[in-house]
């Protein structure tokens, strides 16, 4: 799994978070054989207000949500900037539902807001 978040400056301490490129040029589209991986987008509103402390937590707390799912998670990105987690994972029936529900139960501040339900079909 690749993590990333989008801005430098402002977060210590979580060095599996990096700078990162356009989500189009670092988003994986399919797996070795051809099948289309599914992805999610959740919002954090305000976080990018909170103080720096408050978004390394948040940081840490969906590193560690995401690195329990191993490789069913294939990308994910933290836009500071924005406020938001872009999430790309396989396509297994409920990893979708199971992800968002932990990552909601440990940051409450999440919302989804987005996803590609046509990969599903």
């Amino acid at each position: 799994m690749k993590l990333t978040a989008r801005k430098v400056h402002g977060i210590s301490g979580t060095p599996a978070w990096r700078a990162g490129e356009p989500l189009w040029k670092m988003v994986p589209k399919r797996d070795e054989s051809g099948k289309p991986y599914v992805d999610f987008m959740m919002l954090a509103p305000g976080l990018n207000r909170r103080p720096a402390a408050d978004r390394e937590g948040v940081l840490l707390l969906v590193r560690g949500v995401l690195e329990r799912f191993g490789d069913d998670i294939v990308f994910a990105d933290f836009n500071l900037d924005i406020n938001v987690l872009w999430v790309s994972l396989r396509c297994q029936p409920g990893l979708m539902a199971r992800v968002v529900c932990l990552l909601r139960a440990r940051v409450p501040m999440l919302r989804l807001v987005a996803h590609s339900p046509d990969a599903l079909a």
